[in-house]
């Protein structure tokens, strides 16, 4: 297995009087896709958030490539590497397609790495609406804006979560594709996905969370098996 580019530690995180995360930890290897499955309210979506201290966790540690993100902001998390596509999509409405795209755009060390250009060849849906505000985009339009406008960071890390939520079946299969691709091309990903059968068809290795613990863990193929497990903690 490579090394962890992300690292997680014990991470305690609350909301209000709520105790959200419970001493949670896992890692997710350079150049591997790993999934955080569990029921709602599991604690998923704050695992996310709390890694890019959108809510900050009251303890344990967050390491990209060794470096604690604990003391950074949420801007300076970006910048570091690591690019979220938000459940809510957060796209701009008011901009364009293209503006939404530009304004995220970080080269790559290099001069490699994901250009408007590329990303256009890669989502021909964008290029054909480019002009278009985002308000104007379907659902599955602003979900591939969303991880395009990741992508252009040219991130280390790409955070993902529900990217299938709310989308029609061809959708769903469009972006199932894409990310296909993207994992083939050595992208590291950490995903939160309700879609069972999307998730573990991406995960190398997945995580089941509840009540804001880690209740299982394993590779993918392994989770398909364990009927326990998918009936408690999944309701699958």
């Amino acid at each position: 297995m490579n090394p962890p580019l992300l690292e997680v530690e014990d991470l305690h995180t609350y909301y209000g009087d709520s105790h959200i995360l419970q001493g949670l930890g896992f890692s997710v290897p350079r150049g591997s896709v790993v999934a955080l499955l569990g029921r709602n309210g599991a604690g998923k979506t704050t695992t996310l958030r709390s890694i890019m201290r959108l809510c900050a966790p009251q303890r344990g540690r967050v390491r990209l490539d060794g470096r604690d993100l604990g003391e950074l902001a949420t801007h300076q998390i970006a910048r570091a590497g690591v690019a979220f596509v938000q459940e809510t999509r957060a796209i701009f409405p008011s901009l364009s397609v293209e503006e939404n795209l530009a304004i995220a755009t970080r080269p790559a060390a290099g001069g490699q790495g994901w250009t408007l250009d590329k990303v256009y060849e890669r989502f021909p849906e964008l290029w054909a609406r480019r002009y278009n505000g985002g308000a104007q985009l379907s659902g599955g339009e602003q979900q591939m804006l969303a991880i395009a406008r990741a992508l252009v960071a040219n991130p280390r890390l790409l955070l993902l979560d529900e990217p299938s939520e709310g989308l029609a079946p061809l959708i769903v299969r469009k972006i199932q594709a894409m990310l296909l691709a993207l994992k083939a091309e050595g992208s590291t990903m950490l995903l939160v996905e309700q879609n069972f059968a999307l998730a573990t068809d991406l995960a190398d290795y997945v995580y089941v969370l509840g009540k804001g613990r880690i209740r299982w863990e394993g590779a993918s193929e392994r989770l398909r098996g364990a009927e326990e497990v998918k009936r408690t903690w999944l309701g699958v």
